[in-house]
């Protein structure tokens, strides 16, 4: 008689680490509603064609100079005075509507809580303006998570350098080899990679062709982050 064994193997790769450093838009929230609003906001005033949902999406990613070049002038040659002054009422728009419509994507709050109460340090990593990241966590009750907030204006360098996820993990209290990245866009995975630091991606967010990137793993969702990690 012949017996067949048949074992199973947990392929999810863990990481035994002490803190969490997370991307804004994209992977904690949907901030995609507001700043459309803000940059139509802006073409309206400045009487130029407005942008679809779509086109504003893909602008995401580099800041908010970068979004509003892309907004004016994808497709197109730049104009340096229209530019600044696209760039002047974008902030004054945003400012208004900063997380009016914004919603965290669903099980952030959740995930986070575990992740406090299970005793790890969480920071926050944007490339979006300090001026604008707190009124919208705070709306939201989520500021009150993280240890440490870099927006992509409180250093020289902003994503995909690594100096920002760097100074996150002092801030933080520990070595960057302890820390998890977690993102959406190739600006997360090439910062956590030059910073020495793995790397999750959502695919919930607003990068594109994650698979083609050298990280650590996608996650469907904020909740699957909790498979892999050993705490």
């Amino acid at each position: 008689m012949v017996v067949a064994l048949f074992f199973w193997f947990d392929m999810t790769q863990c990481f035994d680490v002490d803190g969490i450093l997370f991307d804004l838009d994209g992977t904690l929230l949907d901030t995609i509603p507001d700043l459309a609003e803000a940059a139509n906001r802006m073409l309206h005033e400045l009487r130029q064609p407005e942008r679809s949902l779509e086109e504003i999406t893909s602008f995401v990613g580099d800041g908010i100079r970068a979004l509003v070049q892309r907004t004016l002038f994808e497709g197109r040659p730049t104009d340096a005075g229209l530019h600044e002054s696209g760039y002047q009422a974008f902030l004054r728009h945003y400012a208004e509507v900063n997380g009016l419509a914004t919603r965290p994507f669903p099980g952030v709050t959740e995930t986070l809580q575990i992740l406090l109460k299970r005793g790890y340090r969480l920071g926050c990593v944007t490339n979006k303006s300090e001026a604008f990241i707190t009124p919208a966590t705070d709306r939201l009750g989520l500021t009150g998570c993280f240890g440490s907030i870099v927006g992509g204006d409180t250093l020289p360098q902003r994503k995909p350098e690594p100096e920002p996820l760097l100074h996150a993990c002092r801030q933080l209290g520990i070595p960057p080899k302890r820390a998890l990245m977690v993102g959406d866009s190739p600006n997360d995975a090439l910062a956590a990679r030059r910073a020495g630091i793995p790397v999750l991606l959502l695919t919930h967010g607003y990068g594109t062709d994650l698979e083609s990137l050298d990280s650590d793993g996608l996650l469907g969702n904020m909740p699957a982050l909790l498979d892999h990690l050993s705490r």
